[in-house]
């Protein structure tokens, strides 16, 4: 009976690999090299608003919406990164609008919208928009290119 357990094992062992590796081809094809793009999510460190929510478009079309539960807040809180969208991108001049919603520590909402230009040079793409509230003089979106 161990001899089975342990072939039923190796078999799972080996499906998960396959699907790995499935999953890595997947992304290699539906995203090239040359037009892949992606925006990452941080807050800024030492920020006490909480965040609700997030909207992103690319050049005036909706690209993602994202709805945060307390635990992802928590995380992103504490340095955390989310990649809230991945796509396909021709070079050239874009302009990314990000909208995010949330509560002040005060419990006043908060919400603000920033449109900010950025250039697709041939490869990927990496574009980080790490977010802040009104305190302290920061910008509240602030995007640029992570690596």
């Amino acid at each position: 009976m161990k001899g089975l357990d342990e072939q039923v094992q190796e078999v799972k062992s080996d499906v998960l690999s396959i699907a790995a590796d499935l999953n890595q081809l997947e992304e290699k094809l539906l995203y090239p090299s040359d037009t892949h793009f992606a925006v990452f999510v941080a807050i800024a460190h030492g920020e006490t608003f909480r965040l609700d929510a997030v909207e992103v478009q690319i050049d005036g079309q909706i690209a993602t919406r994202y709805i945060y539960s307390f635990k992802e807040l928590e995380a992103l809180q504490k340095g955390g990164v989310q990649r809230i969208y991945t796509g396909n991108l021709t070079t050239g001049k874009h302009e990314i609008t990000v909208s995010l919603t949330g509560k002040l520590e005060s419990g006043k909402d908060y919400a603000r919208t920033e449109r900010l230009p950025f250039d697709k040079s041939i490869g990927p793409k990496l574009l980080g928009v790490t977010l802040a509230g009104p305190d302290g003089g920061k910008t509240a979106i602030d995007v640029g290119d992570w690596h």
